[in-house]
């Protein structure tokens, strides 16, 4: 048996993304894709990589120019979308389950989230929500929480900075910041937004949703700086238009999203107008052209 190591499958996730005339369609340029890559989709014949649980939030709030997203800008060492301005957001992982979260969270109830996110179980559907929730906190230094109303410790929010290095260096568990500080997670601050899944011809794959997260208008982000190296407050039509002039360079799901909510004046008019909107399985598909690789959304499926 040979002990030697397979090659690593090539992979385009960190390549440069371009606009088209076709906002449903983005290039990756021939001399910006990974060697083996554009053969890769264009022989077919590959078992697709398994999907990892996702959770990404998109952190709005309201400016004097309309309202504003969240925007922070990976590390070029980053082994997914290096160098590229994204939503927070990471995998699911085991602690996001905790029930001793269900019960500290204010907003729908676990079965509300698993009919809102098209899934049978409610713990896995928390799971999603907690993971946006931690996430977010973890790469932002913005909690989606409040102090309890029975809380005696009205300092909950005000000394978060230990508990995030402490979540960060696992040292503690979210249960534990939640719990000890008397908060309560701010689940109806959070709207179900997008269903993305990675394309099959790529070697790391996610299953991820896309949350929508209210915040304060004063709100600061530092980011996570083994993560992350900077962060911006755009509104969303800036930010796609940086992206289309080649500025900001962004993944499609991250361009998508931004797009659709480019039309609204304020926050409360995203709430109102996406609260019941269908969210769609968008699976992006790969096609080589002569020009590189082509990104194409599909046309929306219902769940």
């Amino acid at each position: 048996m040979s002990n030697s190591t397979p090659p690593e499958r090539p992979s385009a996730a960190s390549a440069a993304r371009r606009a088209t005339d076709d906002p449903n369609v983005f290039t990756i340029p021939a001399d910006a894709l990974p060697a083996g890559f554009a053969e890769r989709v264009r022989t077919g014949g590959f078992e697709p990589a398994p999907t990892r649980p996702a959770a990404t939030v998109l952190m709005v709030r309201d400016s004097a120019d309309g309202p504003e997203v969240l925007l922070l800008r990976r590390h070029k060492r980053s082994g997914f979308a290096a160098g590229a301005w994204v939503f927070p957001g990471g995998v699911v992982d085991d602690g996001d389950r905790d029930l001793a979260l269900v019960e500290r969270m204010d907003g729908p109830t676990p079965m509300q989230w698993a009919d809102r996110l098209g899934v049978t179980d409610p713990a896995e559907a928390v799971a999603f929500v907690n993971a946006a929730v931690r996430e977010g906190f973890e790469e932002t230094g913005i909690l989606l929480a409040r102090v309890a109303d029975d809380a005696t410790n009205p300092g909950g929010l005000e000394t978060l900075d230990v508990a995030r290095r402490a979540l960060l260096a696992e040292v503690v568990d979210m249960r534990q910041v939640i719990i000890t500080r008397r908060l309560r997670i701010m689940g109806d601050a959070l709207l179900y937004l997008a269903h993305w899944i990675t394309p099959e011809p790529e070697p790391r794959r996610y299953d991820t949703r896309f949350f929508l997260a209210r915040v304060k208008a004063d709100a600061v982000c530092t980011p996570h700086e083994a993560e992350m190296t900077e962060s911006v407050w755009l509104t969303a039509r800036g930010a796609v238009h940086f992206f289309e002039s080649g500025s900001l360079k962004m993944l499609p799901p991250t361009v998508h999203t931004l797009r659709r909510l480019a039309g609204y004046g304020s926050v409360d008019e995203i709430f109102a107008a996406l609260a019941d909107a269908p969210v769609p399985v968008i699976l992006p598909v790969m096609r080589v052209r002569e020009d590189g690789v082509a990104i194409i959304v599909p046309g929306e499926t219902s769940e």
